[in-house]
């Protein structure tokens, strides 16, 4: 039974348990009777005025005249102040008013009883009077039959004929209808089924509605509809929406498709996990974040981008540190696991439960110090956001867990994590990974990956990725914390950007970013030794006039001898390199001293040697390496092969090496560095 029902059977039996006594009768009537009475006391007090108005001005010309005028005054008044209402009652009202001013007049100066006026009184005005009733009974009866027949018609269609509609909220290009599905019939689970099919009444995009449950009912919310899609204009990114301001102050990084502005919040929403297919614009939407990330005062960032500078080498000058291949992914991967403690022990020693702007200044309030007695002046501590683009091919080369620790406890050390890959799959990341990186920016997918991108109540309640593909660049959903949860199931389009902006930021900010912290230096220096260290110089402009030689893994002592003195033995000067060689003589065909041999080097030297390569490497900034690596200069090293993998042992033991995710690769372990 629908509501309209349930209060006309209300009302009947109202009507019946009244009293039956000639009182209780008479009370019924008058109550039933009140709401028509207006119109009457209408025509009755109309003909008062005109016995009143005669007695005053029945032979008065000028009245005459006023009373005319003032005819015409209220028809054109009724008229003009119906313009907002229908038709069919701003007419009914003009011709009101125009009838009892016309009869009004001529009872005033001719009488009311004189000729036909008294005729037109008793005749008009019932008549007047009994079409306003007739229009407030067709106005207050309710046809339970007929109510609402075009939202029962429409919720038949999907299912769901029993399903009562509120009044529907119209915005610009969006209407906001609340609904109650039948108590005991019906959740809100029934209504995310049945969103496709009420697009498909509507015959609107299946992202074009969508709904939001009522967080304390199981069947009521809220429905959503988007009739035309205001996400088709491109809008190129506007520049900037807090330059100089701190991280903290949301992201501007595109719209939503009611106009409002696409806000990302980086403190509140964890760590972001960027997806979307070939096609869909995630790059430009990486852009867009990147490009606001540069723009603040407080933020550090670490690049990791195996596409070499593709897409985001214009950013390359504003990151503090930037790798771009597997290894060197893996390595910052263990300085960021490493920075997080040491961070979170820097902000607890100056009096921070988690990281804030505050944490980014320099250390002058006393509140905040690291020592008793006064402020300490240490260097403030920036944000650090940790980039791994296209990590794809990262997590094939580590663990497909390795994040998750670390996003257990960045936050409040102040490290973002952002992923950006084009499938966020069970075949690249795993669940415990995903879960890890609870906000997301998700752009076109696959539609069997769309579970993956976003939460299931996301997608139930109308969020539909799938369909976008690479079809709508740019349209996404962002699903986080400090983020409206209406929001999350809502389309949106990041901003058109390129490189050429992201080239300006990197320029025009550069004063305004600040510099890695020494205690974030230290830990990277001391995990990454010099592919940290010496990062300024792995610039390919840093040493234009530098030539590199590759000595085959030598020690520094090796190569620099080599350099700096002749390579021709001292007993040998005395040979002319141009005179002639003597003739052969018998016994010159064999060797002196036969291959196999020849003496190895001692077990120091060799040992030696391979340090001296393990140097060699950390130089070059080159901090994976493996048993293959050594025995590939197993003739430096002077050793035989099973020698040279059971030094490898030793120096894992000896925690000169440590193990990676991947069989046979480790990570060197380098000396104390300076940053």
């Amino acid at each position: 039974m629908s509501v309209h029902e349930q209060d006309s059977e209300r009302r009947h039996e109202d009507q019946l348990n009244g009293s039956s006594n000639a009182s209780g009768v008479g009370a019924y009537l008058f109550h039933r009777a009140k709401p028509h009475l207006p119109p009457w006391l209408g025509v009755g007090g109309l003909g008062l005025a005109g016995v009143l108005g005669h007695l005053q001005w029945g032979d008065s010309a000028g009245a005459g005249v006023g009373l005319t005028a003032s005819s015409f005054i209220l028809t054109g008044t009724a008229w003009w102040a119906g313009k907002s209402t229908t038709a069919q009652r701003r007419l009914h009202s003009a011709v009101t008013v125009a009838a009892g001013s016309a009869w009004l007049t001529a009872a005033c100066l001719a009488g009311p009883a004189t000729g036909p006026v008294p005729d037109l009184y008793l005749m008009g005005g019932p008549v007047l009077a009994l079409s306003w009733n007739i229009r407030a009974v067709l106005r207050r009866t309710v046809d339970p039959a007929g109510a609402d027949s075009g939202d029962k018609g429409l919720m038949e269609k999907v299912g769901l004929a029993r399903t009562v509609l509120g009044t529907a909220k119209v915005e610009p290009n969006k209407v906001t209808v609340p609904y109650a599905l039948p108590a005991g019939e019906g959740t809100n689970d029934d209504m995310a089924k049945t969103l496709p099919r009420i697009a498909s009444a509507l015959d609107v995009p299946t992202t074009a509605v969508r709904y939001r449950p009522d967080p304390d009912s199981a069947r009521k919310g809220e429905l959503v509809i988007v009739p035309e899609d205001k996400l088709k204009e491109v809008v190129w990114w506007p520049g900037p929406s807090a330059p100089g301001g701190s991280i903290a102050e949301p992201l501007v990084i595109g719209r939503y498709d009611d106009g409002r502005d696409l806000h990302l919040p980086v403190l509140e929403a964890l760590h972001l996990l960027i997806m979307g297919v070939t096609g869909s614009g995630k790059t430009e939407g990486a852009l867009d974040v990147l490009a606001e990330i540069l723009t603040r005062r407080d933020v550090a960032v670490w690049l990791s981008d195996p596409k070499r500078g593709q897409d985001l080498g214009e950013a390359f000058g504003a990151c503090d540190w930037v790798v771009d291949s597997p290894d060197g992914a893996a390595v910052m991967i263990e300085a960021t696991a490493a920075a997080v403690p040491a961070r979170q022990k820097w902000l607890g020693d100056h009096g921070y439960r988690s990281w804030c702007p505050d944490a980014a200044r320099t250390q002058t309030d006393p509140a905040h110090s690291c020592r008793t007695g006064g402020a300490c002046g240490c260097a403030g501590m920036p944000f650090l956001v940790t980039w791994f683009e296209e990590a794809a091919n990262t997590l094939r080369a580590v663990d497909d867990d390795v994040f998750t620790g670390i996003a257990q406890e960045a936050r409040s050390a102040g490290v973002w994590l952002v992923i950006s890959m084009q499938r966020a799959s069970g075949y690249q990341i795993s669940t415990d990974t995903r879960a890890s990186l609870p906000a997301s920016l998700c752009f076109g997918v696959d539609e069997r990956d769309a579970g993956f991108a976003l939460p299931s109540d996301v997608l139930d309640a109308g969020a539909n990725p799938g369909a976008w593909g690479n079809k709508k660049p740019g349209y996404c959903y962002l699903v986080a914390r400090g983020v409206d949860d209406p929001l999350w199931s809502t389309p949106s389009r990041t901003f058109r950007n390129d490189p050429v902006a992201l080239g300006w930021v990197t320029r025009e900010f550069a004063t305004v970013r600040a510099g890695i912290d020494p205690v974030t230096a230290g830990t990277a220096a001391r995990v990454a030794g010099q592919l940290y260290t010496g990062r300024d110089q792995s610039h390919p402009d840093a040493h234009p006039n530098t030539t590199h030689t590759d000595h085959s893994g030598m020690g520094p002592e090796e190569t620099d001898m080599n350099e700096t003195t002749s390579l021709v033995d001292p007993h040998d000067l005395h040979i002319d390199p141009d005179a002639e060689l003597p003739d052969t003589e018998d016994g010159d065909d064999f060797s002196l001293v036969p291959p196999d041999t020849r003496p190895e080097l001692d077990t120091h030297d060799a040992r030696v040697a391979m340090e001296q390569l393990l140097a060699h490497w950390e130089r070059e900034g080159r901090m994976i390496v493996g048993p293959r690596d050594f025995l590939a200069h197993s003739d430096t090293i002077g050793r035989k092969p099973t020698w040279i993998k059971n030094q490898v042992r030793e120096m894992r033991a000896a925690g000169r090496l440590v193990e990676t995710a991947e069989t046979g690769r480790y990570r060197i372990v380098p000396a104390l560095t300076p940053a």
